[in-house]
């Protein structure tokens, strides 16, 4: 019987995951900050990256769903024995650089590092590694931007954006995520290689936004600022609390062209996403 270790199983990735490895009859040990219950085919463990008792001394696969930088840093040390490693990491490499923010800039650069020494120890240890880098993550109603807007709208009944927000995007459903990581596992193409993984649509900020707004009820309404305008809606929303975490850099994205060529991951292991067609279930809160 196959056999995966899955950290951050309860992630809105890692649950999709798990489903399909259970599904096809593998033997999953999952790892959680949070008690679970044991299920048919699936053991939790509780811990995280830092701490976490009862790992097996031996598995197939190792599945990371979680900040690929502390996995990295785990991975450098005692991990059980493995002759392969799948890991999520995020566009936010490439895309976050040459941020204006410094927050961003070091996320970029805490993601290039987890990359070189998940890649340096597995090369090391002669172990097939692959990460999996995905772009705007939605519809488990539990991501930091599509959900977030979702929940600000249906707040105040509208959501604004500046007039010319748009930059191309690819929102890419936790569903087909999921199954790219269950896909990849056993291609042999994919042994040593970082993948973008997209999704299946290419929509400017501004329609990517009216599209969700569209699909919750009541939709609220879509609202479409000059530049000068917006900058001062924004200004009052972080003087009263609001939209914290949102700031320079992130409306200069809103302009700019974000997108990913899906063609390796087509090539190498069948990566198939869906177009962006959202529905209010994808981002109604749930329990993690």
């Amino acid at each position: 019987m196959r056999s995966a270790l899955v950290f951050g199983g309860s992630s809105q990735i890692g649950m999709p995951l798990l489903n399909r490895l259970r599904s096809d009859g593998w033997r999953v040990i999952a790892v959680s900050r949070d008690e679970r219950s044991d299920e048919p085919g699936l053991q939790w463990l509780r811990g995280d990256l830092g701490r976490v008792e009862g790992l097996p001394r031996q598995v197939e696969t190792i599945f990371s769903c979680g900040p690929l930088d502390l996995f990295a840093q785990w991975f450098a040390g005692t991990p059980p024995e493995t002759g392969r490693v799948v890991a999520f990491g995020s566009t936010s490499i490439d895309v976050k650089r040459g941020s204006s923010d410094a927050g961003e800039r070091e996320n970029a650069a805490r993601l290039r590092e987890g990359e070189r020494s998940l890649f340096a120890t597995a090369d090391a240890r002669g172990i097939a590694a692959t990460v999996l880098r995905p772009t705007l993550v939605y519809g488990a109603g539990r991501d930091r931007t599509l959900t977030r807007i979702a929940r600000v709208a249906q707040r105040f009944g509208y959501f604004a954006l500046p007039r010319d927000a748009v930059g191309l995007r690819q929102p890419a459903h936790v569903e087909d995520l999921a199954a790219a990581a269950f896909a990849v596992a056993p291609a042999t193409a994919a042994h040593g290689q970082s993948y973008a993984l997209p999704g299946g649509e290419t929509l400017t900020y501004r329609d990517m936004v009216a599209r969700l707004l569209d699909s919750l009820q009541p939709a609220p309404k879509l609202v479409e600022l000059p530049g000068p305008m917006f900058n001062l809606l924004l200004a009052a929303a972080h003087a009263a609390g609001h939209a914290q975490g949102f700031g320079e850099a992130a409306v200069a994205r809103m302009r700019s062209d974000l997108t990913f060529d899906a063609a390796p991951a087509q090539r190498d292991f069948g990566y198939a996403p869906r177009p962006f067609r959202p529905t209010a279930d994808m981002f109604a809160q749930r329990e993690a």
